[in-house]
This record gives C-alpha cells, structure tokens and sequence, in this order.
C-alpha cells in the first residue's frame, strides 16, 4: 500500500509538472502566435483588436507594405551587414586576446584579467559613452555598431577555458616547425575550436541582430537605422504615416497602423527565429565551456 501511495504521488508530481511546462511554454509562444496571426489578417480584422487562433481573412497586404517600404528594407540591410561583420570582428578579436590570455607565460596577465572583469561590472554611464562616440569620430557612423562591440570579457573568458583544453603538444609540434604565434593560433588552434568559435558566433550573431539601443543613442541619419531602431521607434513613436500613405497608394485604402506594426514585427523577428534552432545545441556546450576552471 505504501508503494502504491508512492507512485501515486510520483504521477501526480509529474503531472503537476508537465501542465506546468506546458503554461510556461504557452505563455512563451503565444505572444508570437498573436502578432503572427494579426499581421496575415486582413487590415480590417486587425483593426478589431480581437483573440484569434487563426486568421479570420488570409491578407497579405501588410507585408506588402512593409516589404515595398524602403526604409524598412535598408534598415534590413543594415541590420544584416552589422550582424555578419560584427559576428566575425568580435569572433576574431576575442579569439586573438584570449589565445594569449590562456597562457600563464603572460607577463602581467592577471593585472589584464582584473583590468577586463571591471569592465565587464561596471560603466562610465551613458554620458561618458555619449561624449566617447563623438570624440572617436563614431557618432553616426556604421562602425559605432562594430568597433565597441569588438570585445567583451565574458566571451574571453569561454574561450580562453577551452584554448586550455588543447594539447601543449600540438602547439609545441607547430613551433618545431617554425610557425609563430599567429601561425599556431590560426592553422592549429581555431580549427581545432570550431564548437567554440560556432557557440560565440551565435552569442554575437543575437546580440547584433536584436540590438536597438545603440541605434536610437549613437545614430541620426535614417539611412543608418537598423531594423530593430526602426521598430522600436514604430512601436514607441507610433510613426506609421509614411507607411500608411504607401498603403493608400498600393491599395486605395488606409491600412490601420497595427496591422503594419505587427507584419513589421515578423519581419524583424523571423530570420532570428529560422536561423536560430540550427545552431541552438551550441549553447549547451557554450555553457559548459564556460564553467571549466583553472
């Protein structure tokens, strides 16, 4: 009897706990749902505000707004262009730094490391960054999107952990042979840390693509807004006449504005969604990389 409670117990446990996760992951996916129905119902329906499980009447209109919109289109651009740029930068920049951090022989490398994790708890504050910018030439310019973001100190720090993990022996067999540093680095070191390079390319890749911040800060030329600015400044501002006056145009009616927010939302957020379960088993191993000590 009492092993027959026990199970009893042990089933309603795991029940309670996959109703749970099952709440967690409707409320996770379900804000997603919304927009991505709203944004392929009809102008009219959306207006509506209403709870749809589907869409009430299947209209494309919205993203043929937002994709005849140039605006938008070159905030995509630019989006896209910092994303690959700035993913090989800082792969490339924080690999370089770390290589020499993982060995003990530095001289002054633990002053570099202390130096390095202040950095990463504290700021100077927005105003200080402001004033940087704009003394470095950087204030509405593309590289004010690549250059700061070139190095941080959480991402050395997983991959100087796993440089570690490499045999001296192979390095040892490269410098017999006459490679240099940069030779080692670069012909026996990276391709040896592809998991690695692939889990901090996909830390830069997300940073980059769902960044709107630097944009609303450090950018004013319109030419130079990324996607998420543009957004992000739809939604707040709710600067939608441009866009509205396009729809009149195409279609010989005003589009409500939450029907293009919403397309302009999926257009933002899709390529992120697509490209992300590819390489979502990286960031297990880019957890654990992390946590070697020593």
């Amino acid at each position: 009897m009492a092993r027959r409670g026990g199970l009893r117990r042990i089933g309603a446990f795991e029940l309670i706990n996959t109703l749970l996760m099952l709440a967690v992951c409707f409320l996770t996916l379900y804000p997603m749902w919304f927009v991505l129905v709203n944004s392929l119902n009809s102008p009219a329906q959306a207006s509506l505000g209403t709870v749809n499980w589907f869409p009430q009447e299947l209209s494309l209109a919205s993203y043929s707004v937002a994709f005849n919109d140039r605006t938008l289109m070159n905030g995509f651009y630019i989006t896209t262009l910092r994303t690959v740029i700035g993913t090989v930068v800082h792969v490339l920049f924080t690999a370089i730094i770390a290589y020499g951090m993982s060995k003990s022989s530095l001289m002054g490398r633990k002053l570099y490391l202390k130096i390095s994790l202040i950095t990463m708890l504290f700021s100077g504050g927005l105003i200080p960054s402001f004033i940087l910018m704009t003394k470095l030439g950087l204030y509405d310019s593309f590289w004010v999107f690549i250059i700061p973001s070139m190095y941080t100190f959480f991402n050395m720090v997983i991959f100087m952990s796993f440089f570690r993990t490499i045999p001296d022996s192979l390095e040892e067999s490269a410098k017999v042979d006459g490679a240099s540093d940069y030779g080692v680095l670069f012909r026996i070191v990276l391709p040896n840390s592809m998991a690695v390079i692939a889990t901090i390319a996909l830390f830069s890749a997300v940073y980059h693509w769902n960044d709107y911040y630097q944009g609303v800060i450090y950018i004013h030329s319109q030419e130079l807004l990324p996607l998420q600015t543009m957004l992000y400044k739809i939604i707040a501002e709710n600067s939608m006449s441009f866009m509205q006056q396009q729809a009149m145009a195409q279609f010989g009616a005003r589009l409500p504005g939450n029907s293009i927010k919403f397309a302009s939302m999926m257009v933002a957020t899709l390529p992120i969604l697509i490209f992300y379960p590819f390489i979502q088993r990286y960031l297990v191993k880019g957890v654990m990389i992390g946590a070697i000590k020593g």
